[in-house]
């Protein structure tokens, strides 16, 4: 039995150590061999029509799902199998059959177009096969390297709940303490409020002397000033001098009015005028006050437009006499200092105390001062408990709220937490933070835009943990908010490898992690040379 006739057999032989291809018409898988068997009728795989055998790859279509030419362009919605022995096989549409240019890595797609086509399939098998050896040595490693992130996930877990269990009695007591320091300082704090109250009230009641006694001399003063005829009387025509005192504001203060000031008496003398004078202390202007008032006029009233070709007010060479004469002054006082050795005497005596200063309340005494130092303390020490319990309870959140993450069926993306992986392209920089958010920032200055806050795991069924989604991010401009589709591959460092935008406002990044590394297989069965006989 010859080389040539196994080629024609059913079944898979070996002939000279080399492998042959089952005998079945040009174009037809394997898997769909018993469908064309020579010598009977074929059937449409539609089912739709059944025609003699000889009218298959014929160069003529006769089935509507064109099944009948797979190894001719006839049928417009046909199929061409690439065997490509060595290699991947593949499917090429029918129109590519003889086209001239080579779609099949076996070249049996052009078997007929006379175009040079050379069998590539064994190379593309080889360099394959170093690809998946390379990605299987790096799956390797990387499952390693998830295995030991496993354990330190685990030991992290463990750690945080003890931490978390040892807060939670922690903070008991805290709060026992704090409400401890609480009645502590309230107690502190009573005797402190009555010693400044009583403080208060003896200033406030200082300040009624004192501006009683203000009042008694000012009465007096206001007294003298009225009394005109210095008769020791203060009498209706006296009064009707001062025109601001008239009670129903008409301009006038007349007989009667003035009367009724002086509590309906035609004059009264010092010792009655206090009647009066609780009347009228509060619109009454002293002679004095309403001289000034008339010989000094507003300074804008004074002031006189400057002619433009005169020399403006600083400028006047009477001021500079004046400056002259300043600067004799001073040379006098240093004469005056030079000889005498002292200090010349001020030209204008100090003030006293002015009237904020008598309005301010004088300092505690050495007992108030000791009891507001003592609730000082109680203070400092209750906001420091305080202080302590809220850092416990932020803690206790951040946590919770940690514990909370879905890190994996084995806890392998905890160590991604927390963290943050850049990207530097030409124009932006791309920041991952898993389970927090995504940003895009300009390279040269500007603002970051958020791109997305974490969503969930997206990756499809039976590979959940395969992608991340984050959305909700800065809305587009007449668009959608912002989202970002985070695919995770397998690889020895974590690393984010791109980043693109299919869609508008829609973001995808590469992002290789040990944490999805599979374990591989115990074998290289994987490796052998791909494709169908």
């Amino acid at each position: 039995m010859s080389c040539a006739y196994l080629l024609l057999a059913l079944s898979l032989s070996i002939c000279l150590g080399h492998a042959v291809e089952v005998q079945r018409p040009r174009g037809v898988p394997l898997s769909k061999r018993q469908f064309y068997e020579e010598n009977k009728p074929f059937t449409c795989l539609d089912g739709s029509r059944t025609i003699p055998f000889d009218r298959v790859n014929d160069d003529y279509c006769d089935c509507k799902d064109g099944s009948d030419e797979p190894g001719t362009a006839a049928c417009p919605n046909g199929s061409f199998h690439c065997t490509n022995a060595g290699y991947n096989p593949t499917f090429i549409p029918s129109s590519r059959i003889n086209d001239g240019i080579c779609d099949c890595c076996d070249t049996t797609d052009e078997y007929n177009s006379g175009a040079t086509c050379q069998n590539t399939c064994r190379e593309m098998g080889r360099q394959e096969k170093e690809i998946l050896q390379k990605q299987a040595e790096i799956a390797k490693e990387g499952f390693l390297i998830k295995q030991q992130l496993i354990n330190e996930a685990k030991r992290q877990q463990e750690e945080k709940q003890r931490k978390l269990s040892e807060m939670q009695t922690n903070r008991k007591t805290m709060e026992d303490k704090l409400e401890a320091l609480r009645t502590v300082k309230e107690v502190a704090e009573q005797p402190e409020k009555e010693a400044k109250e009583r403080h208060l009230k003896a200033w406030e009641d200082q300040k009624a002397i004192i501006q009683a006694e203000k009042d008694k001399a000012k009465m007096a003063e206001v007294f003298l000033e009225l009394d005109d005829d210095e008769d020791g009387y203060v009498s209706v025509a006296e009064l009707q001098s001062h025109s601001e005192l008239d009670p129903d504001s008409d301009g006038a203060l007349t007989e009667t009015e003035a009367q009724g000031l002086l509590g309906g008496v035609d004059k009264v003398d010092a010792s009655s005028f206090e009647t009066a004078w609780v009347s009228i202390k509060e619109k009454y202007i002293s002679e004095s006050q309403a001289d000034s008032a008339a010989v000094d006029p507003p300074a804008e009233e004074n002031r006189q437009p400057v002619p433009d070709n005169e020399p403006y007010p600083e400028d006047d060479p009477a001021d500079e006499d004046d400056d002259n004469e300043n600067e004799d002054d001073e040379e006098d006082e240093e004469d005056y200092r030079d000889e005498d050795g002292d200090k010349p005497p001020p030209s204008v005596h100090t003030p006293g105390k002015s009237e904020q200063d008598e309005d301010a309340m004088p300092p505690y005494d050495a007992h108030t001062k000791a009891l507001i130092d003592a609730a000082q303390k109680t203070r400092d020490d209750f906001d420091e408990a305080e202080r302590a319990l809220r850092e416990v309870d932020d803690q206790v959140k951040s946590i919770e709220k940690e514990l909370s993450f879905d890190f994996g069926p084995s806890g392998e993306f905890t160590h991604l937490y927390s963290q943050c992986y850049e990207l530097s392209t030409s124009e932006y920089i791309y920041k991952l933070c898993p389970f927090n958010r995504v940003s895009q920032k300009p390279k040269y200055g500007g603002s970051e835009t958020n791109l997305g806050s974490w969503g969930s795991w997206a990756g499809p069924e039976g590979s959940l943990y395969s992608a991340m989604k984050y959305d909700h991010g800065t809305g587009c401009w007449q668009g959608p908010n912002r989202s970002t589709t985070v695919k995770l591959t397998c690889g020895k460092e974590t690393v984010v490898m791109s980043t693109s935008e299919p869609s508008r406002c829609e973001y995808l990044m590469e992002f290789t992690t040990p944490a999805v590394c599979q374990e591989p297989l115990s074998s290289e069965s994987n490796l052998h040379d791909p494709g169908e006989l």
